[in-house]
């Protein structure tokens, strides 16, 4: 998906929060390559948590 495509939500991440957080992250070195960013993916977890969907 573009990037300019995408709707931004108010519980993204920002910036920093995602500088601070993305060294805690696991990196997989094994198996097949991720094809979703994990940004998009704790972006995701965020709005579930948020919106209560």
């Amino acid at each position: 998906m573009n990037k300019k495509c995408r709707k931004r939500y108010p519980s993204d991440l920002s910036n920093g929060a995602w500088h601070y957080l993305k060294p805690h992250l696991p990196v997989s070195t094994v198996g097949r390559p991720r094809e979703l960013s994990m940004r998009r993916v704790v972006n995701a977890i965020l709005y579930v948590l948020k919106t209560g969907c």
